[in-house]
């Protein structure tokens, strides 16, 4: 996070009385919650109920309707450009240019966050090789995108999120495509994040996995909140998402 950082003292994203509208269809409806930095979240609900485009509400790619959002203490979507230098994003499409290679896919991300001239040449160099390694894919870096497996642009996608060295990570089914080791890999990124402070918000389709990877979940239903709770004090997760996440 830049050094100037308007972060207040305990939220790190504040959310309040959000609402997205396609039309006369709302997405998202009045939804209000805090995180602080350094917490790990599932986003929960059956499809449809708001979980993407709250991501990518909170990803500045879509303004709201009405309400308010701030991370870092920057407003969207009028400080859009601020909050964006702090996320790391992993969405449905890995959004990888084919026709380039894994580490020129990073060189290029890297560019668009003027990385070169703020870490070096050199020390860029040094960190997509670090990358690439930590997400297993050292040995495939000079190769083209378009080789790769859905599991593997996966597991690049998450390379790209980390490049930057982000505050705050918003994964939208991250676990998308991933074998049994690329599932392993990612529990222990989010590990790292978590024992590194940084903030997580998962979009996940796997309850069970939820409750062993984060500490917290909302759960959405019709674009509503129904449910904000800690995972260690919920007795069973997924009885209460089955509960409350009833599609609309």
């Amino acid at each position: 996070m830049p050094d100037n950082a308007k972060a207040p003292a305990q939220a790190l994203i504040d959310v309040e009385n959000l609402s997205k509208a396609f039309g006369l269809r709302f997405a998202l409806r009045g939804v209000t919650f805090q995180i602080p930095r350094g917490q790990v979240v599932a986003l929960l609900g059956p499809n449809g109920s708001g979980k993407t485009t709250l991501l990518r509400t909170l990803s500045a790619l879509s303004s709201p309707t009405s309400g308010r959002i701030t991370i870092g203490g920057w407003s969207l979507p009028r400080e859009a450009g601020a909050v964006r230098g702090q996320l790391g994003v992993v969405g449905h499409l890995p959004l990888l240019y084919d026709d380039l290679s894994a580490a020129e896919n990073l060189h290029v991300f890297a560019t668009l966050y003027n990385l070169p001239a703020e870490i070096g040449k050199a020390a860029l160099a040094e960190r997509i090789k670090t990358g690439l390694a930590r997400v297993g894919l050292a040995k495939r870096a000079e190769d083209r995108a378009r080789t790769f497996s859905r599991g593997m642009l996966q597991r690049l996608a998450l390379a790209r999120a980390m490049l930057h060295d982000p505050a705050v990570l918003l994964l939208d089914e991250p676990y998308t495509g991933l074998d049994a080791p690329g599932i392993a890999l990612l529990d222990g990124l989010i590990a790292e994040w978590r024992a590194a402070g940084k903030t997580v918000i998962a979009a996940l389709h796997d309850i069970p996995r939820a409750a062993q990877t984060c500490e917290r979940a909302l759960i959405l239903s019709g674009g509503r909140l129904a449910a904000d709770v800690q995972t260690a004090e919920v007795p069973d997760l997924l009885a209460l998402f089955t509960q409350l996440a009833v599609p609309q």
